[in-house]
């Protein structure tokens, strides 16, 4: 990884970490994805953008794997997703040979922006929801 996309990185999860995800996460509305902490074993609640095509969640992540959430995916891919204010569960799936810049077209425009310009290794993310 490069110094600058790794400078990219520090800012974007450390903005994220403590002033972002802390106050949207409260939003009622916000989409949140809640994985299992892979040490901890606790729920990791995380805002994000996406959307919901018929039983599947598609979102993608702007740092692949080293988002905090893909690894606790990556060890237990049982989540949970609350879209418009209820929950879902489901499975997740990382998605290396989908186009991430191809699936951001699909998803919400401000969410999609974000990625793009912050975004340093792209990988979509689908969660296929049960019932």
């Amino acid at each position: 990884m490069s110094r600058l996309s790794d400078l990219r990185f520090r800012a974007a999860t450390a903005f994220q970490r403590r002033v972002g995800n802390p106050v949207l996460r409260r939003l009622p509305l916000q989409t949140v994805l809640e994985t299992t902490g892979r040490v901890s074993g606790l729920p990791r609640p995380t805002p994000v953008g996406g959307r919901r095509v018929g039983n599947s969640f598609w979102l993608v992540s702007e740092f692949g794997e080293r988002s905090q959430y893909v690894r606790n995916i990556k060890a237990d891919p049982r989540v949970r997703v609350r879209i418009r204010g209820r929950w879902h569960t489901g499975t997740a799936h990382l998605l290396p040979d989908d186009d991430p810049v191809a699936r951001l077209r699909s998803l919400p425009r401000f969410n999609s922006v974000a990625v793009r310009a912050f975004g340093t290794d792209l990988l979509t993310v689908r969660v296929d929801l049960d019932g």
